[in-house]
């Protein structure tokens, strides 16, 4: 067993990317579940891994952390080779997996102070215990951890990853069955990791979250990496924005040959659709509220919806399958 209690943190003086994946591949019989994948992960960010169930991402996950041995490709862990130096780079890393995997026999306390014992850390029992405060854990630690409910299981995990001070931290689906107030606290408390330093690579089906959290996304599909993008730029660049207009009249004929260059379509009586993408440079919307202006058409309501990172997630995920069917 690898000694992870000597194994050196030296992330410090690293400069280069926290984690770098060069050509991941990895199969499971006649199943290819990651495909020449490549990313880099920046020291201090949250990433969101983004995918439907089957996507590869938790496979992706596991190659990472060392629950995978056997694939093809290279990961490196700030500098250490996943294999070659699993112990060092096992030590860089945190993991919170979808699967709860503790005793349900062991108090609470227990099971979060004994996972510190494999990375040698020092006074675990203190240390386990301030995790627990700051998790809404206190007074639990005496109690059979298969008593707790659901959210405080996900929270017991979430401290059982963070007894060794990992530099990077995943968090697999980690609000899935918690309700929405705890989420919220969880959410809360991983900006504090990030604001201490704590790199952090995040999976979740809330695409809201990611939406909020993270400062890059990147979508898997069928074990392909489709795209890594910042966030910001992400919904500039697929991003649309529907305006609904309502009119006190129908359009006048002569307006069609006019609106040739926007994308509409006509809904109940007089009601029109709009569609612009958000990356678009020129002030298109008040050309068209003046070319309607001087066409005499009165605007009776305005309604605008903008796309949600969910709306450009599914689209992403058509135009590919419909690329590759």
């Amino acid at each position: 067993m690898p000694n992870f209690a000597t194994a050196p943190t030296p992330t410090e003086n690293f400069a280069g990317p926290v984690l770098t994946v060069r050509g991941l591949s990895k199969s499971f019989g006649n199943l290819q579940a990651l495909r020449n994948v490549d990313l880099e992960i920046e020291p201090g960010e949250i990433f969101a891994l983004l995918g439907v169930n089957g996507a590869g991402k938790t496979t992706m996950i596991e190659c990472i952390c060392g629950l995978q041995a056997h694939f093809e490709g290279q990961i490196s862990v700030a500098g250490f080779d996943a294999r070659k130096d699993y112990a060092k780079a096992r030590q860089i890393t945190g993991l919170v997996p979808q699967e709860l995997n503790f005793d349900g026999f062991f108090q609470s306390l227990e099971t979060v102070s004994s996972q510190g014992g494999y990375f040698g850390v020092r006074h675990p029992d203190q240390k386990a215990r301030a995790l627990m405060k700051r998790l809404s854990l206190e007074g639990k630690e005496k109690d059979n951890t298969r008593n707790l409910s659901g959210g405080m299981k996900r929270r017991l995990m979430i401290a059982k990853a963070l007894m060794h001070d990992p530099a990077l931290l995943f968090l697999d689906e980690p609000t899935a069955g918690v309700d929405v107030e705890l989420r919220d606290d969880l959410w809360q408390y991983v900006r504090e990791l990030r604001e201490s330093g704590t790199t952090i690579v995040l999976t979740t089906h809330y695409l809201e979250e990611a939406e909020k959290l993270a400062d890059r996304i990147g979508v898997i599909n069928r074990g392909r990496l489709l795209l890594v993008e910042r966030r910001d730029h992400l919904m500039d660049k697929f991003g649309r924005k529907k305006v609904t207009l309502r009119t006190a009249q129908p359009l006048p004929e002569e307006l069609s040959g006019k609106l040739r260059t926007y994308q509409w379509e006509e809904g109940e009586k007089n009601e029109y659709h709009f569609h612009f993408r958000l990356d678009e440079k020129e002030p298109t919307l008040p050309r068209l509220f003046e070319l309607l202006g001087q066409h005499g058409v009165s605007i009776m309501d305005v309604e605008t919806r903008q796309s949600r990172l969910e709306d450009i997630f599914r689209e992403l995920l058509q135009t590919d399958d419909e690329a590759t069917s």
